[in-house]
């Protein structure tokens, strides 16, 4: 008869608890630095990066604004600066998106007038 294997419902809550730390204890001793340092720089990527809803958003800003400290101001005025020139050339180009189908409106309209006097 085969044995049955173990499984997490068979363990208490303890139990679970402790088999979980002790995982996560001989997992990190067993990765090289270098493993560390890319493990740690995907966590806190998607920590940072996918934010969802404002709760988050928030979170992931204070936590920069904690790292960075009285430096923070001038990182975000810097790529403000950076790329306020992105900023209104996208500004810029939705302007003349936006003059455009007005003229294409326009340009329909006329049509259409004139296809009525052509009949």
């Amino acid at each position: 008869m085969k044995k049955k294997s173990i499984i997490y419902s068979d363990l208490s809550k303890k139990q679970l608890e402790n088999l979980k730390e002790f995982y996560i204890q001989k997992k990190v001793e067993s990765m090289s630095h270098k493993q560390l340092k890319q493990y740690v720089l995907e966590i806190i990527s998607h920590q940072i990066n996918d934010t969802i809803g404002k709760e988050e958003e928030m979170e992931a800003w204070q936590e920069m604004s904690d790292f960075f400290g009285e430096n923070f101001e001038v990182i975000i005025l810097e790529i403000q600066r950076k790329f306020n020139d992105d900023k209104k050339l996208i500004e810029n180009e939705e302007e003349l998106h936006e003059m455009r189908m007005e003229l294409l409106k326009k340009s329909n309209l006329d049509k259409e007038k004139e296809d009525m006097w052509n009949d």
